[in-house]
């Protein structure tokens, strides 16, 4: 978390760096460095910021998982139907209605995610 604390100019972290550099350890918070009072970077523990670059992995590979068990059970749930039959034939003179379904589906999924 970024809190006022945790905003240093670059000038002043340059002149007290090994304080600075004892702070980031002890806190494992980031510490923003401004240049004429703008943001311009950002420093942290390497620790600190291993942690977080392993949770981001970590999150990534179940968010990866998550998504291919939710494929798999939607291709289940189409072969299911189709082999109880639940599935509407299309031909070449129908193949627009499924198109305009599809591209409907797709702007109704955008309004619910705010897209």
């Amino acid at each position: 978390m970024l809190t006022v604390e945790n905003i240093r100019s670059l000038t002043d972290f340059r002149r007290h760096s090994k304080d600075f550099v004892k702070e980031l350890q002890d806190s494992k918070r980031p510490m923003v460095l401004t240049v004429n009072g703008e943001a311009a970077v950002v420093v942290q523990d390497a620790k600190a910021f291993q942690a977080i670059q392993d949770k981001v992995f970590q999150l990534e590979e179940e968010l990866a998982r998550l998504k291919f068990e939710a494929l798999r059970h939607e291709v289940q749930l189409g072969i299911d139907q189709a082999n109880a039959g639940n599935f509407v034939a299309y031909t070449e003179e129908t193949a627009g209605d499924l198109a305009d379904r599809i591209k409907s589906k797709g702007r109704a999924q955008k309004v619910r995610h705010g897209e």
